[in-house]
């Protein structure tokens, strides 16, 4: 008989287990997410330096986001496990370690042994031995309860103060998020009593949508299938292609640019500026916030055929560059421009036939795909972004030609955002977005949706929650007597903005080329660019464990997260747990 080897790792100690490495990148990202870190970059990182794959990789993407996002209920239980301590007083890493243990027992499959073990084990190992007593004791008393129990439990607590408490600590959101969804459910002719399906939908991962850029969404389809990624036909916009499962990352369709990850809501905004009728010339189109390029990259491959030219301006160089790498299938007929949109309407009046101005927001539409959002955002974003929106709208409004498209966009429900922006427009007429988007998307798909403006529900539509409206640019005498009705009426006073010449000088480059502005101009709030992912070297048939959303990836313009220009190396949030 082999006799056992006396060889110890090194730094091993007596009665000491090593921590387990997909829980030990969990906790890293948590920290990284509490030093002011974004999970969709700081995830993928963590996972390649860490090395791993597979089954380690979807628990850890499970453990991390799902900890992140329902972060507040499990602070509200482990504030009711401490045994007169504080809940203050706790130290930031041990409270990370607990609310990861927390969503272990009372959200995963995870065995309660395993969860314990593995819990009390991550303490010692990270915090010290003093420390995992205390975690092994708050464990115990979050074991002594099911789930539905801590859910009883929490809701007679908080009873008292008021409806909306019971579901902010429930459902993991802060109160004013709560407010400002119920406002915009109202202003949207939803009932209140939906609230509880937008906050529970927040908390479900999103599916992984798919737009066709130079090859069909058969081929997409195909593709994945043959790389082992079950998926369907899109369910408001029929040529995205939805993955159930799967990294998208791994596709050579969206490695090479021939497919991009943009969420339905997404496409079917680049789809309204594409279609919303209009007279006359339709030859000069305008993204006015492309970054980082999903919309201009929809938005040119509708263009293409019917022989428009797309001009996708960017304020930010690297996002720029993402661009150019969204739009490389049609970069014959994409102008780059760098520089700040805001400039548009005077260096460009009257020029463009269609123009898209995607606003930088919030965010709030996106909460589903960025798990610490929610705790990190404020109230008063939407007040500081809002004086910016309405600048971009106007200079869109400006760089539009007399008879010319105009679409405000932004994934964020807010009404500060939303319709507190659109409804101080001048100079333009307001069309029927959802009629627009009717006869664009899947029949059927946006029956519910009262317009005239579009707004998007991640509970309805299974898509972030975007919002449309659409314009029609008067010509000076239709802006005239339209201010001066407004002015009878006395429903809104509107200052007339007057309509500069057809003759414009040719501030734009050429096809292929970009041109930097005399002056970048910092717009606040945006967060950063999603980090590409380097996507493992598998052929078809290996082993694919999916991203949620290919690594939480960002939306256009500021603050949203619906696409990606890459993708990460992540799990899939649908992956089955391991002990």
């Amino acid at each position: 008989m082999e006799l056992m080897s006396n060889d110890r790792p090194k730094n091993w100690r007596p009665g000491r287990m090593t921590t387990d490495p997909a829980r030990l990148v969990a906790l890293d990202v948590l920290e990284q997410v509490r030093h002011g870190a974004y999970a969709n970059i700081a995830l993928p990182q963590t996972l390649r330096k860490a090395g791993i794959s597979g089954r380690g990789r979807g628990f850890a993407t499970n453990l991390t986001y799902g900890t992140l996002r329902m972060q507040g209920k499990w602070d509200a239980i482990i504030a009711r496990c401490v045994a007169g301590r504080d809940f203050e007083d706790i130290d930031p890493l041990v409270l990370d370690i607990l609310r990861l243990g927390a969503h272990q027992l009372l959200d995963m499959k995870v065995p309660l042994h395993a969860a314990m073990n593995e819990t009390v084990n991550m303490a010692r190992n990270e915090a010290g031995s003093g420390a995992s007593g205390f975690v092994n004791a708050v464990m115990h008393r979050i074991s002594e309860r099911t789930p539905d129990d801590w859910d009883d439990l929490l809701a007679e607590e908080l009873e008292g103060d008021g409806q909306k408490a019971v579901l902010g600590a429930l459902t993991s959101h802060p109160t004013w998020i709560i407010d400002r969804l119920e406002d915009s459910l109202v202003a949207s002719g939803r009932p209140a009593a939906d609230l509880g399906d937008v906050l529970a939908a927040n908390n479900d991962p999103a599916l992984v949508a798919l737009a066709p850029r130079d090859i069909s969404s058969e081929e997409i389809a195909a593709q994945a299938s043959e790389w082992r990624m079950p998926n369907r036909p899109g369910d408001i916009v029929a040529g995205a292609v939805v993955l159930e499962r799967g990294n998208p990352g791994r596709l050579p369709a969206v490695r090479d640019h021939g497919a991009g990850v943009q969420d339905e809501g997404s496409q079917l905004v680049a789809l309204i500026a594409a279609y919303a009728p209009l007279k006359g010339s339709d030859k000069a189109w305008l993204d006015l916030c492309a970054g980082p390029g999903g919309k201009a990259a929809s938005l040119a491959r509708e263009a293409m055929p019917r022989g428009a030219q797309l001009f996708a301006n960017e304020q930010h160089g690297h996002r720029l560059d993402l661009v150019a790498q969204a739009v490389e299938p049609y970069e014959d007929i994409v102008v780059l421009r760098e520089g700040d949109g805001r400039e548009l309407g005077e260096l460009e009046p009257n020029r463009f036939d269609r123009v898209l101005v995607d606003v930088p927001c919030s965010g709030l539409g996106s909460l589903r795909r960025r798990p610490e959002a929610r705790w990190m955002k404020r109230d008063e974003d939407a007040e500081n972004m809002s004086r910016v929106q309405l600048e971009l709208l106007t200079a869109a409004i400006a760089s539009a030609r007399p008879g010319g498209i105009i679409v405000y966009s932004t994934c964020s429900p807010d009404l500060r955002e939303t319709r507190e922006i659109v409804e101080k427009a001048t100079g333009v007429e307001v069309l029927d977005a959802v009629e627009i988007a009717r006869s664009v998307a899947v029949p059927g798909s946006l029956d519910t949706v009262q317009g005239p403006y579009l707004q998007l529900w991640p509970d309805e539509h299974d898509t972030d929650g975007m919002f449309a409206a659409v314009f029609r640019k008067l010509d000076a005498i239709d802006a005239i007597n339209a201010s001066d009705a407004e002015a009878t009426s006395d429903e809104m006073e509107h200052e007339e903005q007057p309509v500069e010449s057809d003759e414009t000088a040719d501030h734009l480059p050429q096809p292929g080329e970009k041109a930097e502005a005399a002056e970048e101009l910092a717009i606040s709030g945006e967060e950063p660019d999603p980090v590409a992912d380097e996507a493992a070297d598998e052929g078809p048939g290996a082993a694919n464990a999916g991203s949620e959303e290919s690594d939480r990836a960002e939306e256009e313009g500021a603050g949203e997260a619906s696409e990606a220009p890459a993708v990460g190396d992540l799990g899939d949030e649908r992956s089955g747990p391991v002990a």
